[in-house]
């Protein structure tokens, strides 16, 4: 594919990391993804064939680096200086696009995968416990917590399982991105079955995304429309 034609660096970084899934890929590698069906958990609809490429072109440009046995893939110097554009691009579409949790933006396999990775171990009840995800229209996952380690299985590895989270993926996504409280959530039809003290406990579990915080930007009504 012909590039851009320009010596401007924004036109040369663009050619090799403007593709459709790339940065998404950085972002898994940032987030400690380091194999390959790892790195897809967080990407569910990317094909194997695209994300192979998408390897392969990042170590061509020096950002990744694969490493045997395995094979893992972890990022190079050049790699971890993407971790700024990363997040200004998250920053930027967490306070300037719209708010509402569309149908094509739901998928509840990365949500998960965000959810595992920000546990805060603190927080957790000292004993082994399982936390089974019932989320309308998709199967059901399970969620592993002990005090040193976060798991995502789609059974049961055998321990107690006190909580059972229930209601529709918008709700879910809602909360988690930072959109809604968690009593809004429950208002949108999201559920933790359960003993009380361990279902009220539930949301302080987690650090929440990575963005939660930002605040929408105040756009104007008209152009909100």
């Amino acid at each position: 594919m012909a590039g851009y034609g320009q010596f401007c660096a924004v036109a040369r970084a663009h050619e090799v990391l403007g593709g459709r899934w790339t940065l998404l890929v950085v972002r898994e590698l940032l987030c400690g993804s380091r194999r390959f069906n790892d790195i897809r958990r967080g990407i569910p609809r990317i094909s194997r064939t695209m994300l192979s490429e998408r390897l392969q072109a990042l170590a061509a440009i020096g950002a990744v680096e694969r490493v045997e046995p395995g094979p893992e893939y972890l990022l190079t110097k050049a790699g971890r200086e993407l971790a700024g554009l990363v997040g200004a691009l998250g920053h930027w579409g967490q306070r300037w696009l719209p708010r509402r949790a569309e149908a094509e933006d739901l998928d509840l396999e990365p949500l998960l995968v965000d959810l595992r990775r920000r546990v805060d171990f603190d927080a957790l009840p000292r004993d082994p416990l399982v936390v089974r995800f019932e989320i309308r229209g998709h199967p059901q996952h399970f969620l592993l917590l002990t005090p040193a380690e976060a798991s995502l299985c789609t059974h049961n590895p055998g321990f107690p399982e006190p909580l059972c989270v229930q209601g529709p993926l918008a709700a879910l996504v809602a909360w988690w991105r930072g959109d809604t409280g968690f009593a809004e959530a429950r208002r949108m039809g999201l559920t933790v079955q359960g003993p009380r003290v361990l279902a009220r406990a539930f949301p302080g579990w987690f650090l929440r995304y990575q963005l939660a915080g930002i605040a929408p930007a105040a756009v104007p009504a008209e152009l909100d429309a």
